[in-house]
This record gives C-alpha cells, sequence and structure tokens, in this order.
C-alpha cells in the first residue's frame, strides 16, 4: 500500500508540474502567439506544434538577439519578432539558395515590412563566419536532420559556428523529428528524422553542454521508425526539445 501510494503521489506530482508549466508561459510569449497578424495557415498547426509552451521552454525574453537557421515560411520567425519586442531583433538566416528563390524573397521582404525587428541575413551555414552581431539564442525547429544531407554538408562546422556567433551563456535550441532509438545517421536522409543521442554528441562536441530537455512535444503514439511525413503527419510526429547551453 505504502508503495502504490508513494508511486500515485510521485505521478500526481509530475501531472501537476506539466500543467503548471502550460499555464506559466510569460505574457510576452502568449501575447505573440494569440498576435493577430499571424497567418490563419499558422494557427491551425499551433495545437500539434504547442508554439507558447516551446518558445517559453527555450527561454526567449525581450530584448533578445534571437539567429534563426532555417526559417521556412516564418512560422516561428514572426512569433519569435514579437516575444523578443521592438528591443529585440530577430536575424533570420536564409541560405543563397533559399534567399535566391522568389517566393522566399517575397515572403521575407513582407515579413521585415511588417515587424522591423527582422532582419535576413545571408549565409552559408558550414561556412558561417561572424554574423553582424551575436546572438543571445540560436533557433532551429525541424530542420537539424536536414543539415547532415547534401553534398557540402558539415554539421561539425555549422555546430562550432553557431557555438562562437553566440553570448556566453547563450542557448543553442534544437528541435527535431525524432527517430526510433539507435536508428543512426541514415535516418536523416531515409526518413527524415534525427537521433536524438546522436545530436547531443555533435552539440558536446561543439563545447556545448546539454542544458534541458522538453516534453511537451512527445508522441507515444508515433512511429518514429516511419518518414516524418508519412500519412501528412509532419506535425504530429513526436520531436525532440533541447536547449544546449555554451558555457
Amino acid at each position: 500500500m505504502t508503495r502504490s501510494f508513494a508511486a500515485a503521489a510521485f505521478t500526481a506530482v509530475l501531472l501537476s508540474t506539466a500543467a503548471i508549466a502550460a499555464d506559466s508561459v510569460p505574457a510576452p510569449i502568449a501575447a505573440a502567439v494569440a498576435d493577430a497578424g499571424r497567418p490563419a495557415a499558422d494557427k491551425e498547426r499551433d495545437a500539434n506544434r504547442k508554439p507558447a509552451e516551446v518558445v517559453a521552454f527555450a527561454g526567449v525574453k525581450p530584448g533578445m538577439t534571437v539567429a534563426e537557421l532555417g526559417p521556412g515560411g516564418g512560422y516561428y520567425t514572426r512569433i519569435l519578432a514579437k516575444a523578443v519586442g521592438p528591443n529585440g531583433k530577430v536575424l533570420a538566416l536564409l541560405t543563397p539558395a533559399a534567399g535566391a528563390r522568389p517566393q522566399v524573397k517575397e515572403n521575407f521582404d513582407k515579413l521585415t515590412a511588417e515587424y522591423p525587428n527582422i532582419k535576413v541575413v545571408t549565409v552559408d551555414y558550414a561556412a558561417m563566419g561572424a554574423l553582424p552581431e551575436k546572438a543571445d539564442l540560436f533557433w532551429t525547429t525541424e530542420n537539424y536532420h536536414d543539415f547532415h544531407n547534401g553534398p557540402t554538408a558539415n554539421i561539425a562546422a555549422l555546430n562550432k559556428a553557431v557555438f562562437d556567433n553566440l553570448k556566453a551563456g547563450g542557448i543553442f535550441y534544437v528541435e527535431d523529428h525524432n527517430a526510433a532509438d539507435g536508428a543512426g545517421l541514415e535516418a536523416t536522409s531515409k526518413v527524415h528524422r534525427m537521433d536524438v543521442a546522436i545530436a547531443k554528441t555533435e552539440l558536446t562536441a561543439a563545447g556545448f553542454k546539454i542544458d534541458a530537455e522538453g516534453n511537451a512535444l512527445k508522441n507515444p503514439a508515433d512511429n518514429r521508425a516511419a518518414a516524418n511525413s508519412e500519412g501528412g503527419a509532419h506535425f504530429v510526429t513526436e520531436r525532440f526539445m533541447l536547449r544546449a547551453k555554451k558555457p
């Protein structure tokens, strides 16, 4: 009876903690997610992407400079711009290939017009060099596995560049589709997922310390051996959340 009671009590504490975490999203982040300027298509993804919990876990605060790798269509770019506020800045880091696409250029021209604190920076990820300024936080969501693919991929150089462009104590937030345990690097191209154990090893090798792991995007029902887009489930997958800190 004593063991059963202790186990039940421990479970209750865990559930309570999860509820408190979800309810304690800082006001600037809650306001950023609720922003009326966000496209309806973005808001439809919120139930699966849980942006308020994710941005809060990453530690985004007003006044920060956030550098976003692989900003895609700007789903998180918009939220980050509002969350850091007028005294903060978002550096949307586009590769030369991405920046040259007319649709991408048009989209980010609109974004920078709507959000004056967004600055587009065109940069080769593997040969980044020094950015215009050091960031408080680097951000990438559902892209880390892709950084391993392609003939010029160099994840070690990318992670080192991120490390060098962060302020001391800065965070590299990495979120990606979780591969099956022990899937190895072939998962990055075969099913477009990332083996979290390998991600941790790579980040540690670059000098980062794994500061925290988040559970908001866990999904026990996900078949982590399947392609991340199978059945249209791109954002129903289980995703890992890592906060890697520069000492």
